[in-house]
């Protein structure tokens, strides 16, 4: 009988811990980001951008990002871009402490016609200044867009694939898939709308599910 009563209790004790390491690595998260765009000449514009993002269910502020930058448009089609910034995100680590992080990003985006769809690659390197230790990213992603204004008026459909390789780790070690609409609300204003989900076994928590909104205005 005793035997059996300590089997029981390690067994017990083995599922609550691996339920709270499961909730621990999971959470549903709210992303809301502002973009504001002032063109400077045909190939140039200034962008700032400002982040909320809502975790623990979406009960508490987990972070907020500000970041000004540029996009230089480097063809007339616009098939090829390139764009500087520098965030700066005051962020809650797994223990719950905000630490601050400097961010310095440059992006190389190309954006081809595809049949019907608007395809574009980006490639993302960023390097994290923060404790206890900088580090850098790259992280490719794939973009799929269809206009279907025809339908719907002002509005496109859009899939995103991304992976992140860390040189702490130095791997692949997260995965993001995103799909949603962009909505047109006036001349110089829209929406995207969208759904994440992301995987990584190595942050907690790291497998999110995300719903987003992004506001863009050009001035």
């Amino acid at each position: 009988m005793k035997r059996i009563f300590l089997v029981l209790a390690v067994a017990s004790f083995y599922t609550i811990f691996a339920a709270a390491q499961t909730a621990d690595a999971d959470d549903n998260q709210s992303w809301n980001d502002l973009q504001i765009t002032v063109p400077v000449n045909e190939q140039f514009d200034f962008t700032l951008a400002g982040t909320l993002r809502f975790g623990k269910n979406i009960t508490r502020l987990n972070d907020r990002r500000i970041a000004v930058g540029f996009v230089y448009k480097a063809s007339k089609a616009k098939s090829w871009s390139f764009q500087p910034f520098y965030w700066n995100i005051v962020a809650r680590n797994a223990s719950g402490k905000f630490l601050t992080e400097h961010r310095l990003n440059f992006r190389a985006i190309y954006r081809f016609p595809f049949k019907r769809i608007a395809v574009s690659h980006r490639s993302w390197i960023e390097r994290r200044l923060r404790e206890p230790r900088n580090s850098w990213r790259y992280r490719p992603s794939l973009t799929f867009e269809k206009d279907v204004g025809k339908i719907i008026p002002g509005v496109k459909l859009f899939v995103t694939e991304e992976v992140f390789y860390d040189s702490i780790l130095k791997r692949f070690s997260r995965n993001r898939f995103s799909a949603g609409i962009n909505k047109t609300l006036t001349k110089n204003s829209s929406v995207d709308v969208f759904y994440l989900r992301q995987n990584d076994g190595f942050s907690r928590p790291g497998d999110l599910n995300v719903i987003g909104a992004n506001f863009k205005i050009r001035l």
